[in-house]
């Protein structure tokens, strides 16, 4: 009997392995979508923008609005995360269904471009932390790879580099801002956009609504702050979701070939924490989890938890989960570091095998 026949290649043990892991989640019912459970969620989303409509109605023309931005900003952020997992195919057995449900909820309500980000965060999802592949870590603002570091030559450049992570929660608050002005122009690109006439259609409703809404309301002072507070808070509150997931992982360089299940592993955070975090970061906690198995419904995504560290460990794959507060530490750090000679961002072990 030949070699081949007794003993796995490397990439078809890799396959293997995570067949074996798609196996368990699959036995578990752990994929099953959950049609009812967000139907009830979509609803209360409903029910929350009538009810923050009527109270800018009915208050008026008073400063009190501002604690309505300050709701507002949960709100939406909440319905983004709804929009989120149906365009993650989470919600409903249709692709149709999903699709247009994430752009009812993205555009209509939250006001954001489904079509962009959908391209953006697919990039994202198929090559996490990989240097010239993952979107998410071609900032302008921050510099979060070698590159980046390295373009920051002069000496206000370097100052900024080596305090950067000190900058990352102030910036946070123009992140609303920079996420409808994104919206606006993907949709005015010349880039194929696969339902652009409606995008254009419920943005333009979404965002003319909203300020003829305030400004109607309210004076031009009062409304300018109520905008403020409520596209600052909504920023803050989507960066500090989604940054504490890969933001300080390993990089890996941009020819690595990794198989899927140590690319997501190894380029993922938890993050650790009861219930109540997984309303708070809208499942996004559970990442390790949601880049395996992105079509997972977030309410079994912590069921999922325990199953995948249980494989990760048989297999020495490292298996990242710590506190909120803890990843926080670990960004601002790595911010603060990414420049410095001496600091080897392929740090993990296992990622250091796919180097060129």
């Amino acid at each position: 009997m030949s070699t081949t026949t007794t003993t796995q290649r490397p990439r078809e043990r890799a396959v293997s392995d995570f067949t074996e892991l798609t196996k368990a989640v699959q036995a578990a019912g752990l994929m099953r979508r959950r049609p009812g459970h967000y139907t009830a969620r979509i609803a209360g989303a409903v029910v929350a923008m009538a009810g923050l409509v009527t109270a800018i109605v009915l208050i008026g023309d008073s400063w009190w609005q501002l604690l309505v931005a300050g709701v507002a900003a949960v709100v939406l952020t909440q319905i983004a995360f709804l929009g989120h997992d149906a365009a993650h195919r989470q919600i409903w057995n249709s692709g149709k269904a999903n699709t247009w449900t994430s752009l009812v909820l993205a555009d209509l309500f939250v006001g954001l471009s489904y079509g962009w980000w959908q391209h953006k965060h697919t990039r994202h999802h198929a090559k996490p932390n990989q240097i010239d592949a993952d979107p998410d870590i071609e900032l302008e603002a921050l510099s979060l790879t070698p590159e980046r570091a390295q373009a920051r030559t002069t000496p206000l450049g370097r100052w900024y580099l080596n305090h950067q992570g000190w900058f990352f929660f102030p910036l946070l608050f123009l992140e609303g801002l920079d996420l409808h002005v994104s919206a606006i122009k993907r949709l005015k690109s010349k880039e194929p956009l696969e339902h652009r006439a409606v995008e254009v259609a419920m943005l333009a409703v979404r965002l003319g609504g909203a300020l003829a809404l305030v400004f109607t309301v309210m004076s031009p002072l009062k409304g300018l702050a109520f905008f403020g507070i409520q596209l600052g808070l909504f920023g803050f509150y989507m960066g500090a979701s989604f940054a504490p997931n890969h933001k300080g992982m390993p990089l890996l360089p941009k020819n690595a070939k990794v198989d899927f299940l140590r690319r997501q592993v190894l380029t993922s955070r938890n993050i650790r924490g009861g219930r109540w975090v997984d309303v708070l970061m809208g499942g996004l906690n559970h990442q390790v989890e949601h880049h395996l198995f992105p079509s997972m419904p977030r309410a079994t995504l912590r069921r999922a938890q325990p199953i995948v560290r249980e494989y990760c460990e048989k297999h020495n794959i490292p298996y990242l989960a710590v506190s909120l507060p803890k990843s926080y530490a670990i960004i601002v750090r790595h911010l603060n570091t990414v420049g410095r000679p001496d600091r080897d961002l392929f740090a993990c072990p296992i990622t250091a095998l796919y180097r060129a």
